[in-house]
């Protein structure tokens, strides 16, 4: 029966794609079925992600459990911040107005600039030269 009280949302930043699952639980976090500072390794990526539950104060309300692809770890980071922010905000709909206040509840959709052809990088051209 306690699967039944489970609030699931999608997370997106760059090409990371983070499907997160929120459960009432004593505050664990599982990033690809791995512990989220074994996931992640950085302590700055953690408190990224774990941005929204700081912010609404329910940090140890919930248990995370989040599956996340595509794009690099900094991306994922940010992809399951606005998976948990979304997640969040169908739990209890009054945890809007900080989580948007915050910025949480946008997409970042900053994408890299594709190669132009003659270029070296999206707008670096090669050396004029003269003769």
């Amino acid at each position: 029966m306690a699967d039944a009280v489970t609030y699931r949302a999608t997370g997106k930043r760059k090409t990371s794609v983070a499907r997160v699952i929120l459960a009432p639980g004593v505050g664990k976090v599982a990033i690809n079925g791995r512990e989220i500072d074994q996931y992640f390794g950085r302590k700055v990526l953690e408190t990224i992600a774990l941005m929204p539950l700081e912010t609404t104060r329910t940090a140890g309300k919930f248990d995370v459990k989040a599956n996340v692809y595509g794009g690099g770890i900094s991306a994922q980071a940010g992809a399951v911040r606005h998976g948990i922010a979304r997640a969040l905000c169908e739990a209890d709909e009054n945890l809007r107005t900080p989580l948007k206040r915050a910025g949480f509840l946008t997409r970042d959709d900053r994408q890299v600039e594709r190669k132009k052809a003659g270029f070296h990088k999206a707008r670096k051209k090669p050396q004029f030269s003269k003769r």
